[in-house]
């Protein structure tokens, strides 16, 4: 053979041998570069987090405990935990995660199931923590995640077979649905209607048949009205929010209070820590600590947080489409759905616009549970884009792949 004719198939062999080095690197390295926005949008939101739980919550220490700052300390403790979390978890490779994918569901079912049968902590009318000496536990906030990882590794397991019904489709729906009843007898609405939403969405970007998600959707909807329409609590909270005035000193109380809160704050707010509306709104640290966004920074802060959480969005969607394999790219998909979820559907309800549902704010409410699992989730997040850098490196380490003429030339001499 001449040496014209064996350059493409030496060109070949160089391309060959490089990609396949690029592909060990990808399932073994995790310690390309991390996509540096998301990291900033992410602590910027945690240290934000941590100044408005003190402001949104200094009256209701000094009132319980004679201490304003006793929710400042554990908020600050459970910040340097998120933020050590984050950092641990995103120098961990994502593709470790898939051997702790049934072991994670097992988990989450077993302390589930332990909140509903009688060994959860109650708060309010809901069993939905477990008391670990001083430490409460959220199943439910592990049980989002937990879903996001099985089905990213199932999703993308039976990519071959995902528009079949018994393979693509039942599966997932069945899981979720294992997890949304566990979520239902605590009760936590909420969290269900997020676990619903999250496989809904993930198996639509996998393939999935777009009428089984849409048939399903239609009954699911109609047995969740009948959830609402026929459980008392459920029922007089829907009917005292289409009528919040006529309710304000009852069912209604919380979610009229929190209006009010957004329409005191204007245009740029009171100031931050001049609020008032924190002597009137039940625990303001947690699920509604919007309302004190709103009335302490006004309109433009609200939408500067609003914008910060859309950056951390469309970043964990950038990932997802740049991710070097379809497990990559559905664990980053769903772990951003996760996050615009949760804040679309918290803000909606602090503004009442949505019925009361007990939805945290990520990284903001007060609560060691929902932050260090959010911690957990963007660190997954990052390492899945230091994967991404990995490859895109390596591929470019190769060189510039032969172009179509040497490409022919090559397949030619192989025909001859």
């Amino acid at each position: 053979m001449s040496h014209a004719a064996a350059q493409p198939n030496r060109n070949r062999s160089r391309l060959a041998s490089g990609l396949e080095r690029a592909k060990r690197l990808v399932t073994t390295s995790a310690s390309g570069p991390m996509d540096v926005v998301l990291c900033a949008a992410v602590v910027a939101l945690i240290g934000f987090g941590v100044v408005m739980v003190y402001s949104a919550s200094a009256f209701d220490g000094t009132v319980r405990f004679g201490d304003p700052q006793y929710y400042l300390r554990r908020q600050g403790i459970y910040a340097g935990l998120a933020l050590v979390v984050v950092f641990v978890t995103s120098r961990i490779d994502y593709h470790r995660l898939r051997t702790l994918t049934y072991p994670l569901i097992v988990a989450v079912v077993g302390l589930m199931l332990a909140t509903i049968l009688g060994l959860g902590h109650r708060a309010g009318n809901a069993y939905r923590w477990l008391a670990i000496g001083p430490v409460h536990v959220q199943p439910a906030e592990l049980a989002k995640v937990a879903l996001v990882l099985w089905l990213a590794y199932s999703l993308s397991k039976k990519s071959d077979r995902i528009r079949t019904f018994t393979v693509g489709f039942l599966p997932h729906l069945l899981m979720a649905g294992l997890l949304m009843a566990l979520c239902l007898k605590q009760p936590d609405f909420g969290s269900a209607v997020v676990l619903l939403l999250l496989t809904f969405s993930m198996m639509f970007v996998s393939g999935v048949r777009l009428p089984y998600i849409v048939s399903f959707a239609a009954v699911l909807g109609v047995l969740g009205t009948i959830a609402v329409r026929f459980s008392g609590y459920r029922y007089a909270r829907y009917l005292s929010w289409l009528d919040m005035e006529q309710h304000r000193q009852d069912l209604a109380y919380q979610p009229f209070q929190a209006a009010m809160s957004f329409g005191s704050g204007g245009l740029f707010g009171v100031g931050l820590g001049r609020g008032l509306q924190v002597l009137y709104l039940p625990e303001a640290h947690t699920d509604f600590v919007a309302a004190i966004i709103g009335e302490e920074l006004g309109f433009v802060g609200v939408c500067a947080l609003t914008g910060i959480f859309g950056i951390v969005v469309a970043r964990g969607i950038k990932i997802a489409f740049e991710a070097a394999d379809d497990y990559g790219s559905y664990l980053a998909f769903g772990l951003s759905m996760l996050f615009g979820m949760q804040v679309l559907i918290n803000l909606s309800v602090a503004m009442a616009i949505l019925p009361t549902k007990g939805l945290t704010l990520p990284l903001i409410s007060y609560g060691g549970s929902s932050l260090l699992v959010s911690a957990a989730a963007i660190g997954i997040l990052l390492n899945v884009s230091r994967s991404r850098s990995v490859v895109r490196a390596s591929v470019e380490a190769v060189g510039p792949e032969p172009s179509a003429s040497v490409v022919v030339a090559a397949s030619a001499e192989e025909a001859s």
